[in-house]
């Protein structure tokens, strides 16, 4: 696998654009359920805000490298971003563990979200690449 070649730069644009633009939607998202529910006040604190943006840097990261790297297989490419990205949050989450105590659940719960969430990332990447292989297979066949 290798990249493709675009600006280290570009990466770093791209992936902070997105990342505000998620983190924003995220908080907001989160505000307006707490709101909907009668809390006038986030009773996680600061932390969970941190903790938020950690988990969607991530996010953003492993879309940024589907994107950006290639590789003729796009299993093998999902798999080789999801492995690491996955344990990077389990990583996280086991950190957080020490600033206070977990759920009973906190792993299982990451992993399904952050699975899912993975899934929707590769199938909206998936998109765009499957699309620029079939006008360079039809370019190549004229």
């Amino acid at each position: 696998m290798k990249s493709n070649g675009k600006e280290p730069n570009k990466w770093a644009k791209q992936t902070l654009s997105i990342f505000c633009v998620l983190y924003t939607v995220s908080t907001l998202a989160n505000s307006i359920l707490y709101l909907i529910n009668g809390y006038y006040e986030d009773p996680n604190g600061n932390w969970h805000e941190l903790d938020r943006a950690v988990i969607v840097l991530i996010g953003v990261l492993s879309f940024v490298l589907i994107r950006n790297l290639e590789s003729n297989s796009y299993l093998l490419k999902m798999l080789a971003v999801y492995v690491p990205t996955m344990l990077l949050v389990f990583g996280y989450i086991g950190l957080t563990g020490l600033r206070e105590p977990l759920a009973p659940s906190a792993f299982h719960d990451i992993f399904v979200n952050y699975t899912v969430c993975f899934g929707g990332v590769a199938a909206i990447a998936y998109v765009p690449s499957r699309i620029k292989r079939q006008r360079q297979q039809t370019g190549a066949d004229r």
